[in-house]
């Protein structure tokens, strides 16, 4: 008797046929449009990767001297606990509120170690989405960094955002950006960039912090401080952390972020933190468990190398004091480096007003290019700049600034 096989439908191609060619990454393109630019010219304004007044990537003294500390102690490589370090995490909490604050005092927060700040956001995004089923409304300010969304997307937040920025004033709009957070609904989730906001290099003042403060506790929303520029508005690491540190005060509970990556130069260690703000130090527990359980399925245990020499630093009093000095040094550079564009572009005689450029904090500012005008900068200049005009001034040095204002005079005229 024949036998009878079940008829078996096989796919025609592939199992991978209606894989889709994602669209590229518009930063990293520019990396890599960039290195295939032959112009010996050619200037990169595209990306916030430190360098130097020689254009070279920059390694900290102190990172490089704690560092050295490190691998004498011939450390093994086990792996860290789910939350990570704690010793880093202690020290990264008090980085941010300050040793001495209430918070910290009370044991009202909960911190645990992350794959550098995009990885904090990650876990983040998804914890929100976990555990406040009914809270799935996250407002980004406009402009935000472009990885902001795709991040909180794909936790499974559903995204909205406030307006951050008024076309034409290169200041800090306190009418829009008031009136803006005043009509997001109650109970909905909000981020800041707590410093050196990215792309428009513009921050509030203290006193405009508190009047945020205000607004968001009255109209009862969590904040999400995202704090990866911490350092580069002013110079000084304590100032930097004035927003986050008045929420708290003001009885807020909220989460900040914290990314090492920019101001110890630890891209690829993937140095980060997050903390959680609550109001009782019953709830610390809770949270570090579950967060305990996100990692676990997710990548186990955090990395280790970076997040040795970043508690090298922070533990080490006097090696601390050469960080921040190092800090303040990239800092005054880059303050340097905005009057030395200003200065050229108003040499070159550009029609536009550049006082915005000096006026403007940590390592970006919101040229007002349009996308046709940095098109132009890239295709005929060699100036790799993204379509919104924003600019990263961690790309300019003295080498290259002129002929950066000559070609921005030209697409400007």
């Amino acid at each position: 008797m024949a036998r009878i096989f079940p008829v078996v439908h096989r796919f025609s191609s592939s199992w991978w046929s209606d894989v889709k060619l994602a669209p590229p990454d518009p930063i990293l393109g520019k990396i890599d449009a960039f290195h295939r630019d032959r112009n010996p010219r050619k200037v990169n304004v595209g990306i916030g990767i430190y360098r130097d007044d020689d254009g070279k990537p920059f390694v900290l003294p102190s990172v490089a001297k704690a560092e050295q500390r490190v691998f004498e102690k011939k450390l093994d490589k086990e792996y860290f606990p789910h939350t990570g370090c704690p010793n880093f995490t202690r020290l990264a909490t008090e980085l941010a509120f300050g040793a001495d604050h209430p918070i910290i005092q009370d044991g009202r927060f909960a911190t645990f170690q992350s794959i550098s700040g995009t990885g904090a956001l990650r876990l983040t995004g998804i914890f929100l989405k976990n555990f406040f089923p009914g809270v799935r409304e996250m407002y980004l300010p406009n402009p935000s960094w472009g990885n902001h969304e795709n991040i909180f997307r794909n936790s499974g937040l559903t995204m909205n955002s406030y307006k951050y920025f008024e076309p034409g004033c290169f200041t800090f709009n306190e009418k829009v950006v008031y009136d803006a957070i005043n009509k997001i609904p109650e109970n909905s989730l909000l981020l800041f960039h707590a410093c050196g906001h990215n792309p428009t290099g513009i921050d509030p003042s203290p006193e405009q912090w508190k009047k945020l403060s205000e607004i968001v506790k009255r109209r009862n929303l969590l904040p999400v401080f995202d704090l990866v520029y911490m350092g580069f508005s002013s110079g000084d690491i304590d100032k930097d952390a004035f927003g986050i540190r008045q929420f708290a005060s003001d009885g807020h509970e909220l989460i900040v972020t914290q990314s090492f990556a920019k101001n110890m130069g630890l891209y690829g260690e993937r140095v980060g933190a997050v903390t959680f703000v609550t109001k009782s130090p019953d709830h610390t527990p809770k949270i570090l468990s579950q967060i305990e359980c996100l990692v676990q399925g997710m990548y186990w245990s955090p990395p280790n190398h970076g997040v040795r020499i970043a508690t090298e630093i922070l533990s080490d009093k006097e090696l601390c004091a050469e960080w921040r000095a190092d800090v303040r040094q990239m800092t005054e550079r880059l303050t340097k480096v905005r009057h030395l564009l200003r200065n050229n572009l108003e040499k070159w005689g550009s029609p536009r007003d550049w006082k915005h450029i000096t006026d403007h904090v940590g390592w970006f500012t919101y040229s007002g290019l349009n996308s046709l005008q940095c098109e132009c900068l890239t295709n005929k200049y060699s100036v790799h700049i993204t379509k919104d005009g924003r600019m990263a001034l961690t790309g300019v040095n003295p080498g290259n600034v002129e002929y950066l204002a000559f070609a921005i005079r030209e697409v400007t005229n």
